[in-house]
């Protein structure tokens, strides 16, 4: 049996040795999310990757910068940005404005569990809705020989083309833009309604407000950071849509993403590096968008805590 100073250092090594943490085991759940990483990467970083790099080269392969100085010079292509951002902030602030009010009927307005129901599924799946498919539906209802345009001259006796009507300009695109920017829009905020507390009307009630000091001090200050970061994914949702306005108007309506597939499959147009300029500038723009979604959901997290 060991004593003395012997015996004590042993205890001391031991107890070092014993109090070592131990080694940390492989967390496997890393690899649930790395088929996510390596679809961001083939898919996201390294497309994006390329299209700057690509908006730095000439017709003949060379390294120029004229295609970022025509995008801020040639008429054509700002009207298209003007044309793309004017879409854009049209669906996005009727998307949030009408589909705000259309989660409150659904969510707060006491309607029964079936209609919500069926509201929300809907949402679902008319979010989705978009391309040839929803270009079609409303060529084929409000076109120049839609259904309805028919009934209504039918009915009418008037001729509603001679006096100028036409959807197949910024606003007709714009009326189809909201098919699937009104269901989005109810997808996102009707959790958001569902989230105020009750106990948060009843302080205010008991501090003797009314419903009108309830949604301007309490409900409203909550939500707004919801409402303008769901405006901005709305916003970013309708500037980057191309199937749907390419396969309705085709290209009557001067749009980013029209004019960059002209420039990249056109015949006449042919100027990769020019297209893949223009596909940067509006990478630049989502990433912004993306930027001010996530930061005001931040903020909107914070009172769900």
């Amino acid at each position: 049996m060991v004593s003395g100073p012997l015996a004590a250092n042993t205890l001391k090594t031991g107890d070092a040795q014993g109090a070592r943490p131990p080694k940390r085991k492989f967390n496997w759940a890393w690899v649930g999310v790395l088929p996510f990483f390596l679809f961001a990467f083939f898919f996201l970083i390294l497309p994006s990757a390329s299209i700057f790099i690509r908006s730095f080269e000439g017709p003949g392969g060379t390294f120029t910068f004229q295609n970022l100085i025509d995008i801020v010079t040639k008429r054509d292509i700002l009207n298209a940005y003007k044309a793309s951002l004017s879409i854009s902030l049209i669906t996005a602030i009727g998307g949030a404005f009408f589909g705000f009010f259309l989660a409150y009927a659904i969510v707060l307005g006491r309607l029964p569990a079936v209609i919500r129901a069926f509201m929300l599924t809907f949402a679902g799946v008319a979010s989705n809705f978009a391309g040839v498919p929803l270009a079609f539906a409303f060529v084929a209802t409000i076109g120049n020989l839609g259904l309805v345009t028919r009934m209504i001259e039918g009915l009418t006796g008037a001729d509603i083309h001679a006096a100028g009507f036409s959807i197949y300009n910024i606003w007709g695109l714009s009326i189809v833009y909201m098919y699937f920017q009104f269901p989005l829009m109810l997808l996102i905020m009707a959790p958001a309604l569902d989230g105020l507390r009750r106990e948060w009307r009843e302080a205010s009630e008991n501090l003797g407000g009314t419903s009108y000091h309830y949604w301007r001090y309490v409900a409203l200050p909550i939500l707004t950071p919801t409402l303008l970061g769901t405006t901005i994914l709305l916003f970013g949702n309708a500037f980057g849509a191309y199937a749907t306005a390419y396969a309705f108007s085709g290209s009557f309506i001067n749009l980013v993403t029209i004019l960059i597939g002209a420039q990249i499959q056109g015949d006449v147009l042919y100027n990769p590096g020019l297209g893949n300029a223009l596909a940067l500038g509006m990478i630049i723009i989502m990433a912004l968008c993306m930027i001010g979604y996530i930061i005001m959901q931040r903020r909107a997290a914070r009172w769900a805590r």
